[in-house]
């Protein structure tokens, strides 16, 4: 059974206005729109409603009742973007988000439910998260989308609703009530309990437009249980075009579809070219190139992004396609970077029967504000590093031009590895890890992406203690630690004597030892513990050996002695 969520922000101008503006809460404002005979009340807030203020009357006549009120211009513009942005942000709990008109939004949320516990505590979630940004939102579930829209607007006269229900904004079938006893009527699951839920709702809850609503109720059909009982032909012959009742009502019970259309992704940056004529000369492309890269890093500026890969498409005649592409390793929409990178790549597209068109595109794309480098001191050099990472890539390619990474380990040979220069997580390393956040301030919303947390059990050494511990290790780690033979050994277990490729080395000095649990959660229970040791012999050459294992710790025979790594 389809299941839909209908959110309603009924003062979603006045929130908005209220955030970002330092009047009193107690002040009478009332946001106002242009109409035919003058300005007209959009939004009021609960003070100017409590003296007389309604949305939809005349500045004039609101000012007759009392001349205290305070006018201020509404922004629809500035609440349709907040609205889009809230839809965006609402993809946590359904990947089908539509705007549903200028202050509601409507979610596909059928099998999702129980991903929260249900649809009880899903609308919970829904009403507590908003409630966070200081935004009311009226919630309701049902099998179609005008049921939800009208039970999240209009509620019954059967139901009871208490002083938490109308603070929390809570209306209709499926509102959650804390503390409250669970509603005695269920959540709609099919027509019969959808229209036992709707019939006693207000006609204009089929969102009919008013003078439908008003010639219905000087007929006396003021419910929509009244309207639904009349026969469907009379219906049919007396309300036609866009006053059809009928079709209101087969939306609203679900006998007429009513699909749900889902967010329009953002484009990429994209700049294109059209030839008059086809370009066989093997020259068209770099050329095309030389007047796209303008044009794409006017839009990447304009929309302050910066491009992670881009992407040259060549459109032939015959209806093929011929691309080429670079990464950089970090966001940049400097011209001639973008250029030099492309070059090489560009001149070796071949143009077939000819092009007839181009596409310069901006594939990844990374938040890039305005920066300076530096004041008064010398830049970093990150920008040149990248800068050269990305040149060496694009010669050479992405596997041969490799960065050392670390690895949450306490073993040394799996605490770092190797992986591609221009790769995600290579911008976190040169310019530094952050969260974006976006708060909901005068048309912004909060959307904070968690930090990904170090693997269970895995231990993250303090910064101190790291920088502590890089200074006692080799500067040369060998790839697999090679056995060695001590000779001899103190009662304590210092080395004394060892052989290593043939050779005895005799031990002058020695400290230690640094020991290393294994780590259970990856290994067999058998693992055995190292003790490791900086070791220095007669000629002045110092290694890091250790021992694994102990004398009688039952996970094997008699401990054995490994080299790990070398300094100097």
């Amino acid at each position: 059974m389809r299941r839909v969520l209908s959110i309603w922000f009924p003062a979603l101008p006045i929130e908005r206005w209220a955030k970002a503006s330092d009047c009193a809460p107690d002040t009478p404002v009332v946001l106002t729109v242009e109409g035919t005979h003058g300005p007209i009340l959009h939004a009021v807030t609960k003070a100017a409603a409590a003296r007389g203020a309604k949305a939809g009357a005349r500045l004039t006549d609101a000012r007759a009742l009392d001349p205290a009120l305070v006018a201020a211009p509404a922004d629809l513009a500035g609440d349709e973007a907040l609205l889009h942005r809230l839809a965006k942000w609402a993809q946590r709990w359904s990947p089908l988000v539509e705007v549903d008109g200028p202050d509601a939004l409507r979610l596909d949320v059928t099998g999702v439910a129980h991903l929260f516990g249900g649809e009880a505590a899903l609308i919970d979630d829904v009403r507590v998260r908003f409630a966070a940004m200081g935004l009311m939102a009226r919630v309701a579930i049902a099998p179609t989308a005008a049921g939800a829209w009208a039970l999240a607007r209009f509620p019954s006269p059967r139901r009871a609703e208490g002083d938490f229900a109308k603070q929390s904004g809570l209306r209709g079938i499926g509102a959650s009530r804390l503390g409250r006893a669970p509603s005695p009527y269920p959540l709609p699951d099919g027509e019969r309990e959808l229209e036992a839920a709707l019939s006693p709702l207000h006609v204009s809850a089929l969102r009919l437009d008013p003078d439908t609503v008003r010639t219905l109720e000087r007929l006396g059909l003021k419910t929509i249980g009244a309207l639904a009982a009349l026969p469907r032909l009379a219906l049919a012959r007396r309300f036609r075009g866009a006053e059809n009742v009928v079709d209101a009502l087969d939306r609203t019970f679900g006998r007429k579809p009513e699909p749900l259309t889902g967010l329009a992704g953002d484009p990429p940056p994209r700049a294109s070219l059209r030839l008059e004529e086809p370009a066989t000369h093997p020259e068209a492309a770099p050329q095309a190139l030389e007047r796209l890269i303008p044009k794409l890093v006017t839009e990447l500026e304009e929309r302050q992004l910066g491009s992670r890969k881009l992407s040259l498409h060549g459109f032939r005649v015959d209806g093929s396609i011929a691309s080429a592409s670079v990464g950089t390793a970090i966001a940049s929409r400097e011209p001639k970077h973008l250029r030099r990178l492309l070059a090489d790549k560009v001149a070796a597209l071949d143009p077939g029967f000819g092009f007839d068109a181009f596409a310069l595109v901006a594939d990844w794309t990374e938040d890039l504000g305005a920066a300076q480098e530096s004041l008064v001191e010398e830049p970093t050099g990150t920008r040149d590093l990248a800068r050269l990472i990305d040149r060496l890539t694009v010669k050479l390619g992405t596997r041969a031009v490799r960065r050392p990474k670390r690895h949450e380990s306490h073993l040394p040979e799996r605490a770092s590895g190797w992986a591609a220069a221009v790769s995600s997580s290579l911008r976190a390393q040169l310019v530094g890890r952050g969260t974006i956040e976006r708060r909901f301030n005068g048309g912004g919303v909060k959307s904070a992406g968690a930090a990904t947390p170090p693997p269970c059990c895995a231990w993250s050494p303090s910064p101190s203690l790291r920088d502590r511990e890089e200074l006692n290790r080799p500067q040369r780690l060998l790839d697999r630690p090679e056995a060695i033979a001590v000779i001899y050994a103190t009662p304590e277990g210092m080395p004394r004597r060892f052989v290593w490729r043939r050779a005895v080395h005799d031990i002058a000095r020695v400290e230690g030892p640094e020991r290393i649990a294994p780590e259970w959660w990856r290994e067999r229970s058998t693992a055995r513990l190292r003790d490791y040791y900086r070791v220095e012999d007669e000629a002045g050459r110092r290694y890091w050996i250790y021992r694994e294992g102990l004398f009688g710790d039952g996970r094997g025979g008699a401990p054995e002695w490994y080299l790990h790594g070398l300094f100097g």
